[in-house]
């Protein structure tokens, strides 16, 4: 991944503009072809199911276009060439309010005989059928970065422990606000996903631990730039004394951070970010943005297909694991540890 500022008096934090979405793609997948024998498809195709030969695996993320499920196909491609003899169709819908999509999305994957299915559920009650069709099916399934309600013994999830990371954006964000009563607000994104459950419980129970801090404004974002901006300009409106805000996905972080630039408060209210898209990255170095909770989507996409392919292959029994989180600073976030995290690498993956 890339990372760049921004200058003048242009908002720090933008949309990235669909040309340099392009850009970047069209970039990874330059840069991952060199690591050979994989065909990736959008879509199509079909496989034989024959274990002993080539493989046909569908991964499918929340939504296609954000940064974070740009670096989870990343990853899955690179573990697909390693295992080398795979082709991945990564297909996803565009928007994660698109639950129906998503079910329909997965159907199609049944259809088409995959020898196997890796995805993110947008909901995690209504993609439960989806799952248990699949596996009726004869085609084995694993999930990354949201599961199902209830998920399955037998389908393993390869995530972050997101209420745990959320616990901690609380103390992050009450050791920035510093002593003394502080109203903060909460920008979730979509309601419904397990995701998103569990980073509100986390930040709430972590807010538990902090008498100080006064939660007066809940918000979801739908996973929308706009929506983020717009709810946080509302809270901004309703509390003019909020001093802290924790934004709880990518969308939301940037949405939000516009909205408190356009109100003259930047430095004035503190904002604790989940992921770390190269905007969000930017606002962490300028001071916009204090700290980030940062995932390992890389890590999230090389499991999902690499366990896979064992588990087809070798007959490895699947079992979920954490794929980790790591809080970025300013302080820190020009160390050794940190870069491999925000610019992964085929060559070098951050996954052991």
């Amino acid at each position: 991944m890339r990372y760049s500022a921004t200058t003048g008096h242009r908002p720090l934090v933008r949309r990235l503009r669909g040309n340099a979405i392009l850009v970047t793609v069209a970039a990874v997948a330059l840069g991952l072809s060199g690591c050979g024998g994989v065909e990736v498809r959008d879509g199509g195709g079909g496989s034989t199911n024959d274990t002993s030969g080539p493989l046909t695996l569908a991964v499918a993320p929340k939504a296609v276009g954000h940064e974070f499920w740009n670096t989870v196909r990343a990853g899955a491609e690179c573990a697909a060439k390693r295992a080398g003899d795979v082709t991945v169709q990564w297909d996803g819908v565009t928007a994660e309010t698109d639950v129906e999509g998503q079910v329909n999305l997965i159907q199609n994957f049944i259809t088409r005989k995959v020898d196997g299915i890796v995805y993110a559920a947008t909901d995690s009650a209504a993609l439960a059928p989806a799952t248990e069709r699949a596996r009726g099916a004869g085609i084995p399934v694993a999930m990354i970065d949201s599961g199902t309600e209830a998920q399955p013994a037998d389908v393993p999830l390869y995530a972050t422990d997101n209420r745990a990371a959320a616990v901690e954006a609380a103390n992050l964000l009450a050791k920035e606000l510093g002593p003394g009563n502080h109203d903060v607000a909460l920008i979730e994104f979509q309601p419904g996903s397990q995701t998103n459950t569990q980073r509100v419980e986390g930040f709430k129970e972590g807010l538990g631990k902090h008498a100080a801090l006064k939660l007066v404004g809940q918000q979801p974002s739908r996973s929308d730039v706009n929506e983020a901006r717009r709810v946080t300009e509302n809270i901004l409106t309703a509390n003019p004394n909020l001093a802290g805000i924790f934004a709880a996905n990518e969308p939301s972080v940037l949405g939000a951070a516009q909205a408190v630039q356009a109100a003259g408060k930047t430095g004035k209210v503190v904002i604790i970010g989940w992921d770390a898209a190269p905007d969000e990255v930017a606002g962490l170095r300028s001071g916009q943005i204090s700290a980030l909770v940062v995932q390992n989507p890389f890590r999230m996409g090389y499991f999902g297909v690499d366990k896979m392919v064992r588990h087809i292959r070798d007959k490895a029994p699947l079992a979920s694991a954490d794929t980790g989180v790591t809080f970025v600073t300013k302080a820190n976030i020009d160390t050794a540890e940190i870069k491999a995290v925000l610019e992964p690498s085929c060559d070098n993956p951050p996954v052991d």
